[in-house]
């Protein structure tokens, strides 16, 4: 098997803020040419850990490499070849797109094609426009793009989609599946679960400063107690027929209504023997609805953490 070349090596890192600890030494690696996502509630530490990795922070102990430079003594050499798209990013009022990139290319002495750039996320027309004419997901856009002026090895991105609409949000993760497929690597944060098994080829779980797993995205949904899933809706609420299949089937714990759903209904399933053997039971009723699917990283959260993410 080929061996993957680590773009960047965390260990034992530890963020602290007086009592607090932000980041409890966490340990991770990154490879070339992958997205690795950090997943996790807000003020689990997944801003804070990426902010270190990029300088921005410095940890209370704990060693970072990147791109085999340490992160202590070596900063300046990693800041020109990675790229940093924030959480917040604010842009010169008076100065247009083009303008804008131009600028930011400066900073590294690079000679960048603003075209080129505004083209990867369909920009090119806005280029004589000011940010403040941008919609939300052509803000979040271009904020990527901005992230790309020094043609950088590795990009990081820190919870890209917050805020935008289901069709933006489609957009945007074409935009990043198309800077990895250019040879990037790309390190994001974020909170949306079908976001990171989407994206992601390998994903860590963050919750309280920890990493409480860490995978590739498939391997981690195969960990699920209860890997499938069975949603049916009835053409009546049957109380009767709900309380068989609980008690047949132990589902006391794995059996749920939808909220404020009469007759919709969620089973989590431990088997295939057992799928089976509910999906017999739930045909004879004739459902008006009725779908199979597998566990999601949601699930595999819930089951780690004992909340949602949402929470």
């Amino acid at each position: 098997m080929k061996q993957m070349e680590k773009v960047i090596e965390v260990k034992k890192l530890i963020k602290k803020y007086d009592e607090l600890i932000a980041v409890s030494g966490i340990s991770f690696e990154v490879n070339r040419g992958e997205i690795f996502g950090l997943l996790g509630e807000n003020g689990a530490g997944k801003t804070t850990t990426l902010e270190m990795i990029e300088g921005l922070r410095k940890p209370s102990s704990g060693k970072i490499k990147v791109l085999g430079f340490d992160i202590q003594h070596d900063l300046k050499s990693i800041k020109e070849k990675i790229g940093v798209q924030l959480q917040s990013s604010a842009y010169y009022k008076f100065l247009k797109l083009g303008e804008i990139l131009k600028l930011f290319s400066g900073f590294y002495n690079k000679s960048v094609n603003a075209d080129e750039l505004l083209r990867i996320v369909d920009l090119e027309a806005k280029k004589d426009q000011f940010v403040l004419n941008l919609s939300g997901g052509q803000r979040q856009r271009f904020s990527i793009i901005a992230s790309l002026v020094n043609d950088p090895e590795i990009v990081f991105l820190d919870e890209p989609t917050t805020g935008l609409d289901p069709l933006a949000r489609h957009r945007l993760w074409d935009v990043i599946a198309g800077i990895k497929s250019k040879g990037k690597t790309i390190v994001l944060t974020t909170h949306y679960m079908e976001e990171a098994e989407i994206l992601c080829d390998r994903v860590a779980i963050m919750d309280r400063g920890k990493i409480v797993v860490l995978d590739e995205t498939h391997k981690l949904i195969s960990r699920a107690e209860h890997p499938f899933k069975i949603n049916f809706i009835l053409g009546a609420d049957d109380e009767k027929f709900i309380s068989f299949l609980s008690e047949k089937f132990k589902l006391k714990d794995h059996i749920s209504r939808f909220p404020g759903k009469d007759a919709h209904f969620e089973i989590r399933i431990a088997s295939q023997k057992e799928l089976n053997e509910i999906l017999t039971e739930i045909q004879k009723r004739a459902p008006e609805s009725l779908t199979v699917g597998r566990a999601t990283l949601e699930d595999l959260f819930i089951q780690l953490t004992g909340k949602k993410l949402s929470e």
